[in-house]
């Protein structure tokens, strides 16, 4: 839950975080700037094809919502509480249940529709929103590693190939670079995680070349790697916007 330290308000536990109660925890629960981040990696795969079937990207963009920005979520927050919500193991539960099975359903749609080999993400799509999010296998799918492959390149090459029906090497090299963006966002947004849910204070000071010294606090801490963290969540979805764009 999130805590209160001498001297401060309660600390959010993300800077997107919403006071807790109410809606307001479900709006939370979205990690609405990571949700449309990934997303954009989608639609950036479909954006490679040489023209967009926007029937088809709406479909992928529905399923990857729903398992990514809903249901994983969901079982996220159910395993551990990091977001500190009041919404209820049975509900979480729930809401993870219905939004990971209306994706399979899409995703099964689009087997007929489009083509049958897309039951092989499917598959690993809905493998990893469980295996990830609920460190199954004593935590061996909750690394940087599966971060990457799960959250970055797979939305790529997902949204590529329902666009195309193949993978190609165009789209190998995009996926190369979402799984290294999705690193460097990790890398990120670990210590910033452990700086606002874990660390109660900070004390010591920095003494630069000069002799002065400077105060290193939370708030110093918590700056930088804050700071690129919101500017690449608005940054990723404007590129995959201005590359969607390209292609009406």
């Amino acid at each position: 839950m999130t805590r209160t330290l001498a001297g401060r308000p309660p600390e959010r536990p993300a800077f997107y975080a919403l006071p807790a109660g109410g809606w307001r925890d479900y709006v939370t629960l979205l990690h609405v700037p990571y949700t449309l981040w990934h997303l954009s990696y989608v639609a950036i795969g479909a954006a490679l094809a040489s023209a967009i079937d926007f029937g088809r990207l709406g479909a992928t963009l529905a399923a990857f919502f729903l398992a990514m920005g809903v249901a994983a979520h969901a079982l996220d927050e159910l395993h551990g509480r990091p977001l500190g919500t009041r919404i209820g193991s049975a509900v979480l539960t729930a809401v993870a249940a219905v939004s990971l099975a209306a994706a399979v359903a899409i995703g099964i749609v689009s087997c007929f529709w489009i083509s049958g080999w897309l039951a092989l993400f499917i598959a690993f799509g809905a493998f990893a929103v469980i295996a990830y999010n609920l460190e199954l296998f004593g935590g061996r799918v909750h690394d940087a590693f599966w971060f990457s492959l799960a959250w970055g390149a797979f939305p790529v090459l997902t949204g590529y190939f329902a666009q195309t029906e193949q993978i190609r090497a165009t789209a190998l090299v995009a996926a190369g670079f979402a799984m290294l963006l999705s690193l460097v966002q990790r890398r990120l947004s670990t210590p910033v995680r452990q700086m606002r849910r874990r660390v109660r204070s900070v004390a010591g000071t920095v003494e630069l070349e000069d002799g002065s010294h400077e105060p290193l606090t939370r708030d110093s801490l918590l700056e930088a790697p804050e700071t690129a963290l919101r500017i690449l969540s608005v940054a990723t979805p404007l590129l995959a916007t201005a590359l969607v764009l390209s292609r009406v």
